[in-house]
Formats: C-alpha cells, structure tokens, sequence
C-alpha cells in the first residue's frame, strides 16, 4: 500500500520572492531590477524599456512584494513623512491631507499624521514624536506665521515644508489668500457694498491675516476703508463665527456685508444673521473662503473664495520630497477662485 512518503505534493513549494529570483528568471542583474521596481520616486530609467516590461511583468507573475524594511536599510530611509496639523477633523485639513497622503502613495511613502490643536507645547511634543519615529520629513498644516515653532527642524536639518499656512523664509504651498481677499472684497464691492466687516480669524496664521489684509487693501484702494471696529478675530469654526458676528452687529448700525476667512466661521455669521431676524444675501451678505462641499448644500448657498485644498496637499508634499532628496524647488502661490452664490445680493438701498 502506498504511503503519504509515495505521494509526492502536486502543488510546488515556493519561498519569498527576491529581486535576485526575478533578475534570474529576466537574464539581468539584480541592481537593473532593484532600478525597475523602486517606487515612482526612485525609479531610474534603464536602457531598454523592453527589458523593464519584462521585468514587471515577471514580478507581477510571481507576486513580487517589495520589503519596506529592507529598503530602508538599503537607502537609510524610512520612507515615512510625518504630517502635523492643527486639527484633523477641520474639514479643510482633513481634504488637504487627502492630497498629501495620495500623492505620497504614489511616491511610495507613507504617511503619519497626528494633531497639534494650536497649542505650542503640544506642537513641540507631537514633533519629538515624529522624529522619534524616525520620518524621513515633516510636513506642517499648523505653523506660526512667525515661524516659531520651526526652530529645531532648522537646527536638526529636518527635511520639511509647510501647507496651507506660510511663514516667512520658510518653503510653503499655500493659496494665495492675499488674492483670495481681494477677490471677497471686489465681489461686494460690485455689489455695490460700502460698509462691511470682517471675521478675521486667528491673528497668529497667515490664512487670517493674509485673507484679512487682501479684503482691507481692497476696500481701501476703492475709497472705503473698513474702520478697526468693523474687524473682529475668532476661531476658525462655527462658534467663533457666530460669536465675532453677534459682537459686530450688536454694535452701531447694521453692515450690508461680512466677509469670514474661513466657511465654518461664515456659517456661524449666518447663524447670527438668521437669528435676528434677517436673511443672508438680503438685509447682510456673506462671503466665506474655502469652498467646503457644504457651502453650496445651506439654505442659502454660501459665496466664497474657493482654495484649491486637495491639490495645496498635494503639491506641499511634492515640495517636502524634493527637500528630502536635496533637489531645488521654491514655495507655491495656488491660485483661488470667488464662487458666488444666494448668500451675496445688492447692498440694501
């Protein structure tokens, strides 16, 4: 009787894939394979992409996985960048880091994102985090715009970047908010608006301040500067929105228009109008920046100044790994765009 020992297994046992199997199997050396299958952002081209092609297509065949771990040790990289923001569950943030983890996908790098809430011991602790996890660069959503919090980067010659907030002398692709400022400030004034205001976010980032002083210069320039006690600072969200709003129109009479640095801050100025009594876009236009996809869904569909969000992530990342590979490329302006909609209307007469 024939025994387990006579019945050979039909199916072939195979070990791990190397790269010096598929250089075997390719007739080339292991170095040509180690080129062919390195991530979009190592690749080096090889004389024949015939011989590439088939390279590929033999480490599909088997099933090829390429090992992180030995890459790094290969490359003393970790292939890893660490992501600092100020609150992941911003929305706006959230789109950004969208763009910035599909763009290192596709570089072959991971990401690690974790919140800093605003807050300058926090921020310190969250970066020691990172750079104990050994991340090849730090991409910043939160920093100052004195760069304050960029110090030991600097002195540790950290790779970074900076997204969506600037800070001068530093790499950064943000969108042009000085524009974007202009750009609320000449849609009311078409509109006929005279006397405005303005919630201009934190007076510690760019984003308010530049979208801020795009809408002021604007309104100047046009022959009506905006007085001190029209402009208001707050949180970027609803209730900071809310509150800078009833503070401003609880005080002289009415403005026809509020311009909000930010869309969740605009929907609290909403609120406010709302609440006494009025409709945005009639008796008090608004306008917001960013362009959530919630904006268009209101009531009345809020105009704003839309930031090219997915992309600033991005690109921000493109700017990190060009750091990170000692190649030169300089900061980025995107460009923003008004979309107006029933939250705007004609000044009242």
């Amino acid at each position: 009787m024939d025994g387990p020992a006579d019945d050979p297994d039909p199916t072939p046992r195979r070990g791990p894939v190397t790269l010096r199997t598929i250089a075997e199997l390719a007739g080339v050396h292991v170095t040509t394979v180690s080129r062919v299958l390195a991530p979009p952002a190592q690749a080096v081209r090889t004389s024949s992409p015939e011989t590439a092609q088939r390279i590929r297509e033999i480490a599909a065949e088997l099933g090829y996985r390429p090992d992180p771990h030995g890459r790094a040790l290969r490359t003393n990289r970790s292939h890893l960048v660490g992501v600092l923001v100020p609150r992941l569950a911003d929305l706006v943030l959230a789109t950004i880091y969208e763009g910035v983890e599909d763009a290192a996908g596709r570089a072959g790098y991971s990401t690690f994102v974790t919140n800093s809430q605003d807050d300058v011991a926090r921020r310190a602790d969250r970066t020691d985090m990172l750079l104990a996890r050994r991340v090849d660069g730090i991409l910043l959503g939160d920093a100052p715009v004195d760069g304050s919090s960029l110090g030991l980067l600097v002195e540790r010659g950290v790779p970074y970047a900076l997204v969506s907030r600037r800070a001068p002398g530093h790499p950064s692709v943000t969108c042009d908010d000085l524009a974007g400022g202009r750009l609320a400030a000449e849609h009311l004034l078409a509109l006929g608006h005279r006397d405005v205001a303005v919630v201009a976010g934190e007076p510690y980032t760019s984003t308010g301040l530049d979208r801020t002083g795009g809408f002021l210069a604007a309104f100047a320039e046009a022959g009506h500067p905006v007085p001190d006690h029209r402009v208001r600072r707050s949180g970027f969200d609803v209730r900071g929105g809310r509150e800078a709003a009833e503070a401003l129109l609880a005080t002289g009479p009415l403005p026809t228009a509020v311009f909000a640095v930010n869309d969740f801050a605009a929907i609290g100025v909403m609120g406010a109008v709302r609440d006494r009594g009025l409709t945005p876009g009639r008796e008090v236009s608004v306008v917001g920046f960013n362009d959530v996809p919630l904006a268009a869904e209101l009531p009345v569909g809020l105009t704003t100044v839309r930031s090219p969000m997915h992309e600033m992530g991005r690109r921000g990342f493109a700017l990190l790994l060009a750091r990170i590979e000692g190649r030169t490329w300089g900061s980025e302006l995107l460009d923003p765009e008004l979309v107006a909609r029933a939250s705007t209307g004609p000044a009242p007469r």
